[in-house]
């Protein structure tokens, strides 16, 4: 059994074990489903104490897992240490630069709050309660993927901790491997500790959600399928079909209803934003209208994404197209009538800059020659988490196969990270060169890979 007190000498945080109750307190993840009981937490203060837990880790040969913040790890730790950065939260705006210098720790909200004041904004995901740093190393698709590309795009530099223990400044002038590395490769590259990332110019911002009722037609989804095909390179959009329970917490122009929730972001005037939408309003009978101009700082409210903890059962896949027949077969599993156990069905619209890539090839996100995502969001019964809704999540996969995009993005892979998978997500000399990266520093693999 490993001894920790020489560890927790030398730290300015705290570390907890075993024997303490509710030892994994502020590192549990965001799906409750998921329960960790590693041997030991640090909940690291400052970025030495990051430096001493990877140095006490290597020495001993301690299996060591990263808790940044957010949504947390998919699968369950049950042995050596969780390495907990939510204390490392800070927010720097620099207006001039229009960069945004972030701690490890940070979740998206904050930074979307402080740069709103200066009519800046972030790119970042669909959920702001998800971490900065696990958003970007995956790519990072999110609300203004069409207009502004993946979220790792705007990375300008990072803070690193190698498994050797050494703090790295991944940049330009720095260390431009690893930087190009941070960029969507995803795992394996050491601890970031602070990231910087350039802020898009967005004076306006016209986006929120049209609710058509699937009860009432299906034509509107259909539509806005085909719409797609020639939207407006700025405009993104997702459609989620979702059935809301029949609750006394769920407001009345939803409860109990079987929706089409077409979310749509558009960084731009309400003038523009009218022009541009206004075929999305007439793809039906609109159930509810939330779309309007919006502030910066309420970008989560697009799709409401849940901001509690809870049980939580997601997979996803990518799309090379889409047509009426997709339409058909997206609403048989999930549409009227459907009784396959899934609360939503999420077809994301992406290509436009994300598909146009970093410059110079100065990222490692990997391929970008699917213009769609799909997630499934299963019912929250952790029941059916192991045996049943694997086996929903096949089928929605064989019903959508003919659409299918051989390729992932980082963030849409499902834990464990199997070789297929990976052949997936990354081209080969991508997947040579993040290897030699990783070799550089994390030569005794302290971190897991994928």
């Amino acid at each position: 059994m490993t001894d920790y007190t020489a560890l927790r000498a030398r730290l300015t945080g705290t570390l907890t074990t075993r024997d303490v109750p509710d030892h994994t307190a502020g590192a549990t993840a965001f799906n409750l489903a998921i329960e960790h009981d590693p041997d030991a937490v640090v909940h690291a203060a400052t970025e030495a104490d990051v430096v001493e837990t990877v140095r006490f880790a290597r020495a001993e040969g301690v299996p060591l897992h990263l808790h940044t913040t957010g949504h947390g790890a998919p699968t369950a730790y049950a042995s050596g240490i969780v390495l907990a950065l939510g204390a490392l939260s800070s927010v720097e705006i620099d207006p001039q630069a229009r960069t945004a210098t972030i701690g490890g720790g940070t979740r998206w909200a904050d930074v979307v709050a402080a740069a709103a004041e200066h009519d800046l904004a972030p790119v970042t995901g669909s959920s702001t309660n998800v971490g900065v740093v696990g958003f970007l190393v995956g790519g990072g698709i999110g609300p203004l993927a069409r207009s502004h590309g993946f979220g790792s795009d705007h990375v300008v530099s990072a803070r690193v901790v190698t498994g050797t223990g050494d703090v790295v400044e991944a940049s330009t002038e720095g260390d431009a491997d690893l930087l190009w590395a941070l960029r969507g490769g995803k795992t394996g590259l050491g601890v970031v500790t602070e990231i910087t990332v350039a802020l898009s110019a967005v004076p306006a911002l016209y986006a929120g959600t049209l609710f058509f009722d699937l009860e009432a037609s299906t034509d509107p989804y259909a539509r806005w399928l085909d719409w797609t095909t020639t939207a407006p390179a700025d405009v993104t959009t997702s459609g989620m079909i979702i059935r809301f329970p029949d609750l006394p917490f769920i407001p009345d122009p939803m409860r109990g209803k079987h929706l089409f929730a077409l979310h749509v972001a558009f960084p731009g005037t309400a003038d523009d934003g009218e022009r541009l939408t206004k075929p999305l309003r007439e793809l039906g009978d609109v159930h509810l209208d939330d779309l309007g101009p919006m502030p910066l700082g309420e970008v989560a409210r697009i799709t409401g994404d849940p901001t509690e903890p809870g049980p939580s059962f997601l997979r996803g896949a990518t799309l090379s197209r889409v047509d009426r027949d997709l339409a058909d077969a997206v609403l048989s599993l999930a549409g009227p009538g459907s009784t396959l156990p899934i609360m939503g069905l999420e077809v994301r619209h992406v290509g436009g800059a994300s598909a146009a890539g970093a410059p110079d090839g100065s990222s490692a996100a990997g391929f970008r020659d699917f213009d769609y995502t799909v997630t499934v969001l299963g019912v929250p019964d952790p029941a059916l988490f192991d045996d049943v809704l694997p086996g929903v999540f096949a089928q929605v996969e064989e019903a959508i196969g003919a659409w299918r995009s051989p390729h992932l993005s980082p963030n849409w892979m499902s834990d464990p990270y199997d070789a297929a998978q990976i052949a997936r997500t990354w081209p080969q000399d991508v997947l040579a060169r993040l290897e030699a990266v990783r070799s550089t520093h994390d030569p005794d693999g302290l971190f897991a890979q994928a």
